[in-house]
């Protein structure tokens, strides 16, 4: 405490301020909060899809683990499994090619060039 009130502010300074009971109470409440959360979201997918798939699609009604079990195949299915290559050569190019029209402009005009954008006055 007392080299926060030396003006220096580190960024871990509110966790090493806290005792030993304070830190496992902290722990313990986020491990709840967080069983909670995964909680309703599992209760939010199902409430959803007996709502809106049963009377859209006639489709039957799941229960809350075939919700979860929804979610994990929706989420493998749209969102990879999660060993992709998140930054991939396609996804490079297409970023390199926003970027070098961004730069030229939409008229093929070198945007650096025209008045206003690199602080020159026009």
């Amino acid at each position: 405490m007392g080299e926060r009130m030396r003006g220096e502010c580190r960024p871990d300074a509110w966790w090493e301020d806290r005792s030993v009971p304070q830190k496992v109470l902290m722990v313990i409440g986020f491990v709840i909060l967080g069983a909670g959360f995964l909680a309703l979201v599992g209760w939010v997918v199902m409430s959803l899809w007996n709502w809106l798939m049963q009377e859209i699609f006639g489709l039957p009604r799941v229960g809350y683990w075939q919700a979860w079990g929804l979610l994990i195949l929706s989420s493998i299915l749209f969102k990879g499994s999660g060993h992709g290559d998140k930054g991939g050569r396609a996804d490079r190019k297409r970023r390199r090619e926003l970027r070098k029209y961004l730069r030229e402009g939409a008229d093929g005009e070198n945007v650096d060039a025209m008045p206003g954008t690199d602080g020159n006055p026009g």
